[in-house]
């Protein structure tokens, strides 16, 4: 899940080398949350208008973690 998010992540930034996932394994119900960071300057890119573009990588994650029986989330920052 984490290279699916870089690999996303890095396709639209300007500065691909300041994209990072951090990984919470730590909640209740076996939920796992990833933390999007990306520069600053390139936050904007990566949630979209409206939050279009980040609600389709949201999606995207979901979908392939669906396939293997997880439950993930997706936070950008």
């Amino acid at each position: 899940m984490e290279d699916l998010l870089l690999v996303i992540a890095r396709a639209l930034v300007d500065k691909p080398d300041a994209v990072r996932v951090e990984t919470d394994n730590t909640a209740q119900d076996g939920l796992i949350v990833y933390r999007l960071i990306v520069d600053d300057a390139d936050i904007g890119r990566v949630i979209g208008k409206q939050g279009r573009i980040a609600k389709s990588i949201r999606q995207i994650v979901k979908s392939v973690a669906a396939r293997k029986n997880l439950k993930v989330a997706v936070e950008i920052g």
